[in-house]
């Protein structure tokens, strides 16, 4: 514990650590609480309950992230291959996507920001329940059952980095990784009260991470603070000769995060005002603008009339992205084969083997991806879709940019999501009400740019505190801004 009694944060333990504390302690201090998140919450699919200590007692003092315990979203791959001092560390473990699909499938090599976690000092506890594949606002389509809410049990933790979300929130570890093709971040840390990055497209590996939508996909810290998510993002960020689309771009975020941003000048859509918010988000969002006024920061007022479109391209777009990607899945490359009885051929497995191994969120994504990309209506839908991500990164560089009317932005607000979490079940049977949490979230996935949640004054609901988030969203590489952007805003709570 810190001396404020909190549970302490990714920077308090690595001090520590250097000072002396015993960093295999502290591990098996977070294999105990992640075990009873797992059994609570349903957050953990695996724990590391040897392996965690272990490795926790030979880790180096003087590393950024000495003995601080993660936790990784089971859609990124852990394997048995890691490597210290030339001793194999001996993780291994599931990666299952929260689909019966992969339910035991282990994978023979390790992502890339695992590496770079290990090699920073982290210690993994576990790996994360989640929405199947990564389809899901709420954290209610994992294979495995959901996850609940570690602030108000009856609610959902918000997806589909859910298990993340919860274990930090819980007080489980201090940071975990998850990851972010339309908010899958953001809408979570928003839902628990956290921080939550989705980084610049290309400024993470995204080797060893199950490809959902890849144009969109990127991996990203959940956090309790802006200064613990900038350290793990000092750490996994970086050219990756694995991936292609990974830059060559320095980190350093740590190093400028105090320093505040000069006459930081912030822009707020309209179409970010009313509408689709709840009374509570609208009072709130509108205190966090003051919040910011009062910092001397100018608040601009611009017109983006495509961000209501980004949710209709969005969904064309990505399960487009994902009826590809998923195609594997088919019982005999990868994935969950059926029984096939006396007569049946290759098309009864294929069908057999995907019905038994994907869930209907998954094969409902599927199903329209494949529609939107067949013959007749690729250009209708999907060539459109694009377009409508193009002309949407357009406009949303032209605020950035600013012209003879308007200033240039450092950065763009909205509120995170447009209400706080809702109760498990309460939106199941509605799929159209469940892809409307993301109307604020997507934008940054098809612009490829860096955006996070950090919380903004809380919802009373039932005569309860439930979480809100404010989402910051900068030009393309300027996560440092961004993180900047948001210490000035959580210094001044």
């Amino acid at each position: 514990m810190s001396p404020t009694g909190a549970p302490m944060c990714a920077r308090e333990i690595a001090g520590a650590v250097r000072g002396g504390a015993d960093a295999a302690m502290i591990a098996r201090g977070a294999v105990e609480r992640s075990e009873a998140a797992k059994r609570l919450l349903n957050a953990f699919l695996d724990v590391f309950a040897e392996r965690a200590p272990e490795h926790a007692r030979g880790t180096a003092r003087d590393l950024p992230l000495a003995g601080v315990p993660v936790a990784v979203k089971d859609n990124i791959c852990v394997g048995p291959d890691l490597r210290e001092q030339g001793d194999a560390l001996g993780y291994g473990g599931r990666t299952t996507c929260g689909s019966r699909m992969l339910e035991n499938y282990r994978s023979p090599f390790t992502a890339t920001v695992v590496r770079r976690l290990i090699d920073a000092g982290a210690v993994l506890v576990g790996k994360t329940n989640m929405d199947e594949f990564g389809m899901g606002s709420s954290g209610e389509n994992s294979a495995f059952g959901p996850t609940r809410n570690p602030i108000d049990e009856v609610r959902v933790p918000g997806g589909s980095s859910s298990g993340s979300a919860a274990a930090v929130a819980a007080g489980v570890c201090p940071v975990a990784l998850g990851s972010d093709t339309g908010g899958s971040i953001r809408q979570p840390a928003a839902f628990c009260g956290l921080v939550g990055v989705k980084p610049t497209y290309g400024r993470v590996s995204r080797y060893g991470l199950v490809a959902y939508a890849s144009s969109l996909d990127q991996i990203g810290p959940i956090a309790r603070n802006v200064t613990d998510a900038a350290l793990v993002l000092d750490a996994i960020c970086g050219h990756d000769p694995h991936d292609a689309t990974s830059a060559r771009r320095e980190a350093g975020f740590v190093r400028d995060l105090e320093r505040p941003v000069e006459n930081l000048t912030l822009a707020v859509p309209r179409q970010a005002r009313g509408g689709a918010n709840t009374p509570a988000v609208e009072r709130s969002f509108g205190a966090a603008l003051e919040r910011f006024r009062a910092m001397g920061a100018r608040i601009v007022d611009v017109d983006l009339p495509l961000l209501e479109d980004a949710v209709a391209a969005y969904y064309i777009i990505a399960p487009a992205e994902a009826s590809s990607n998923l195609a594997r899945y088919d019982g005999v490359r990868y994935g969950r084969r059926a029984a096939l009885k006396p007569g049946e051929g290759l098309r009864e497995l294929y069908v057999r083997s995907r019905s038994e191994g994907l869930g209907a969120e998954v094969r409902r994504r599927i199903i329209l991806g494949t529609h939107v990309l067949s013959a007749g209506y690729h250009d209708a839908y999907y060539t459109t879709a694009l377009k409508v991500r193009r002309a949407l990164r357009d406009s949303i560089e032209a605020v950035f940019s600013g012209d003879s009317a308007r200033p240039a932005c450092h950065a763009i607000l909205t509120p995170t999501t447009p209400g706080a979490a809702f109760k498990l079940g309460e939106k199941s049977a509605d799929p159209m009400a469940l892809y409307l949490e993301d109307v604020y979230t997507v934008t940054a996935n098809l612009a490829g740019l860096p955006a996070m949640s950090v919380p903004m004054a809380p919802a009373v609901i039932d005569g309860r505190e439930l979480p809100l988030g404010l989402q910051i969203m900068a030009p393309a590489f300027e996560d440092g801004v961004m993180l900047r952007i948001a210490r000035m805003f959580e210094e001044s709570a």
